[in-house]
């Protein structure tokens, strides 16, 4: 992988990890559940058009568990402490997942240092009727495998994750994401009301074979964000970026690119 660097920045006295590397507009990206234990290949391609910049949440991986952390809402609040503390402007706003329930939550409050926001398989909305699996009820091993379409793909990520020497930070992980997505499961029933209020271009990029949340979450995410553009990728489950990361980067790429043109 090219240069990037990875340090602890203190915000607000809590400690977090935080990789960056490339250069370019400013892109944040918010992880999902799993954690951002490693710099992966979507970021590296990210990486030679932005100043790529991953923080690891509050409460994952080695950064602080703060004893302020009860809800989503409090990393919405972070963020934002995060944005002003770095001095960041004009940023693309990635979340994935867990991280894209964030950022929407951070979009509807202040989207005032944001260029653009991109919502990727993300939590935070409830579709009544919507059949999804519950990630809580399985194993570690069937969990990321419910991630996939490509059972080899879920290979890959298992021999990559599941070893002796990341348990204790497996658990930490699981534990924060019960702590933010316990009840109700992975959602927040005031958002949706709310989402009228982002006012910067967003993109939806879903995995058409997403069992977290099936497909119609993307369709109404974008019924929900004015404007809002919606992308579902064939043959691909809840996380592109890592299951089609060509796909992924490519539609990110001309979704700023075209945000450029209009301009």
């Amino acid at each position: 992988m090219a240069d990037h660097t990875t340090t602890t920045v203190s915000v607000r006295g809590c400690n977090i990890k935080l990789m960056r590397g490339g250069s370019g507009p400013p892109l944040l990206f918010l992880h999902g559940s799993s954690g951002a234990g490693a710099w992966l290949p979507f970021m590296q391609s990210l990486a030679t058009r932005f100043d790529m910049i991953v923080p690891e949440h509050p409460g994952f991986g080695p950064s602080d568990t703060p004893d302020w952390l009860d809800t989503i809402h409090d990393l919405a609040y972070f963020y934002l402490d995060v944005l002003e503390q770095l001095d960041l402007d004009h940023v693309h706003l990635v979340g994935v997942s867990l991280g894209g329930w964030m950022a929407a939550e951070l979009a509807v409050r202040d989207t005032h240092r944001l260029a653009s926001l991109t919502l990727v398989d993300a939590a935070g909305i409830h579709v009544p009727g919507s059949k999804r699996i519950d990630p809580f009820l399985c194993n570690d091993e069937q969990r990321i495998r419910d991630f996939f379409y490509d059972p080899a793909r879920a290979d890959e990520m298992i021999a990559r994750v599941l070893r002796p020497e990341l348990e204790d930070v497996t658990m930490k992980n699981r534990i924060a994401t019960a702590r933010l997505a316990w009840q109700p499961r992975a959602y927040d029933p005031h958002l949706r009301k709310w989402l009228h209020r982002i006012n910067v271009p967003t993109l939806i990029i879903w995995g058409a074979n997403d069992r977290l949340f099936p497909m119609e979450y993307a369709y109404v995410y974008q019924q929900l964000i004015p404007g809002s553009k919606a992308v579902v990728i064939p043959e691909c489950g809840h996380v592109p970026q890592i299951e089609k990361p060509d796909v992924f980067v490519s539609e990110l790429i001309d979704f700023i690119d075209g945000m450029r043109i209009a301009a």
